[in-house]
């Protein structure tokens, strides 16, 4: 099976790639300060200025583990906020599941890269009127500083941050702070990037000469290979561009493969350098 299409392997690891479904957000916030006529050329905006996001949900499961890389924007959204962005579930994380044979008490670790409402939205669900774990056995593995950071949010960060995606994960017992780099599943890494957020995580997958790397927002799309291609939501926007240089340095040189979180076309690719800057090529 191509990448594109869902599954693949890193060394012992079995790769699955989920969807929860689209959002739309404006298009100059997602690219910073790039002009609208080279970005639009890729990313066409509607005529809210919105282009279209995905949402992209690693399932890696590893040595008997079971681990999801964010969890999408869940289902707790007003119809006015389904409207503002764009909301588009026809696909859906917990469905994506289900077509695998697996339902939320499967899942064994949740890693929040961060904990934007839509890298965290799915990680509580709606239970009569109370609101709970999505995934009642599951561990989140979040940034001791990116948890105290979305708990005592500032003006810039406060509407990206909401409650219920948080405090019924640490009320239940699930939450698990980490501090700095940590092994979450056999060849699996949860590995701090900062930029996007203070305490911004990456993933790293390893194994059998193999490596994948999910950095939701550090590289959220395809469309932000290039270097100055940097989200306006960043709140270290130098920090994002020299992580990103090293990441994508990497990369070429070990011939990684890159899960793109936010990229509504190509979910996956290995990134080649094309002169000054980087290309992507598509497949297995």
């Amino acid at each position: 099976m191509s990448e594109a299409a869902g599954s693949f392997t890193i060394g012992e690891a079995r790769v699955t790639v989920l969807h929860d479904g689209t959002i739309a957000l404006d298009g100059g916030a997602m690219f910073g300060v790039v002009p609208r006529v080279v970005w639009e050329k890729r990313d066409p905006p509607d005529d809210r200025n919105r282009v279209t996001l995905g949402l992209n949900v690693a399932l890696v499961e590893s040595g008997g583990k079971r681990v999801l890389v964010d969890t999408g924007m869940g289902d707790r959204w007003s119809e006015k906020e389904v409207r503002m962005y764009r909301i588009d579930r026809s696909t859906t994380l917990l469905g994506g599941l289900r077509a695998h044979g697996l339902g939320p008490e499967d899942i064994d670790v949740v890693v929040n890269t961060h904990l934007h409402f839509d890298h965290a939205g799915g990680n509580t669900r709606r239970e009569g009127d109370r609101v709970v774990p999505t995934f009642p056995r599951a561990r989140y593995v979040v940034q001791r500083g990116e948890w105290e950071d979305a708990r005592h949010p500032h003006e810039r960060s406060r509407a990206s941050y909401r409650e219920d995606d948080l405090v019924p994960v640490a009320e239940a017992g699930q939450l698990d702070l980490i501090d700095g780099e940590a092994e979450v599943a056999p060849g699996v890494r949860a590995v701090p990037v900062g930029g996007h957020t203070t305490h911004h995580q990456m993933v790293v997958v390893q194994g059998g000469g193999e490596t994948l790397v999910v950095p939701t927002d550090l590289l959220p799309t395809a469309s932000h290979l290039p270097l100055p291609f940097v989200m306006g939501y960043d709140l270290f926007p130098v920090a994002t561009l020299e992580a990103k240089r090293k990441l994508l340095d990497a990369a070429v040189e070990g011939g990684w493969r890159v899960l793109f979180y936010h990229d509504p076309r190509t979910p996956v690719g290995r990134v080649k350098r094309a002169g000054d800057g980087y290309s992507l090529e598509v497949g297995p």
